[in-house]
């Protein structure tokens, strides 16, 4: 089945201004008849969920899609466990954000807007804790570009729990998959 509808979601301090986001859409442009939405998530994660589930609730169960980078990829599992149909695409994919972005709690800024600020609240980290995906399932649905030389997360904590379906194990790249222009093309073939 042809895809017809395909979501990307950033990752923290993120925005769909990221060179990923950027040269998704890029492509998706050159798709006829190809839906695509890259939406500015909020800070608190159920407030992005909630997002994501008012723009994608009239989409199809089937031929669509969903694209996720770093805290993008643990939203794109738990939107993907409640699409069963959905293919996947992780893109250095968080395990644990709720872990890791405790250190975070305070106010923060943009990466690509560096003089827009946010303030991440203490109870965002329980709302991503409430988020986990449980078991992921249908591994002919994943696939994973995760990157040995990611200076944020563990390929290997990535590897252990995204790495169901087909996965593209980097040796040279870093946490914003700096070379993935070489790699967009085997994660279109899969979507």
């Amino acid at each position: 089945m042809r895809t017809t509808h395909l979501l990307y979601l950033h990752g923290f301090r993120s925005s769909p201004q990221s060179a990923k986001a950027q040269r998704v859409a890029v492509w998706a442009a050159t798709q006829p008849e190809l839906h695509f939405l890259a939406p500015a998530l909020p800070p608190s994660p159920r407030e992005a969920m909630a997002q994501i589930a008012r723009l994608t609730q009239d989409w199809p169960e089937q031929g669509c899609a969903v694209v996720g980078s770093s805290l993008g990829g643990y939203y794109a599992a738990a939107v993907a466990q409640a699409r069963p149909q959905w293919r996947v695409g992780l893109l250095n994919p968080a395990v644990d954000p709720a872990r890791d972005l405790a250190a975070y709690i305070g106010e923060q800024n943009y990466w690509h807007r560096p003089e827009e600020h946010f303030y991440f609240k203490p109870e965002y980290v329980d709302e991503l804790r409430a988020l986990h995906a449980g078991p992921l399932t249908d591994p002919s649905r994943w696939f994973a570009l995760l990157a040995r030389g990611d200076e944020l997360l563990s390929w290997r904590e990535m590897l252990a729990r995204y790495g169901l379906g087909r996965v593209l194990l980097l040796n040279q790249s870093d946490h914003a998959i700096s070379d993935f222009d070489r790699w967009l093309p085997e994660l279109t073939r899969h979507l």
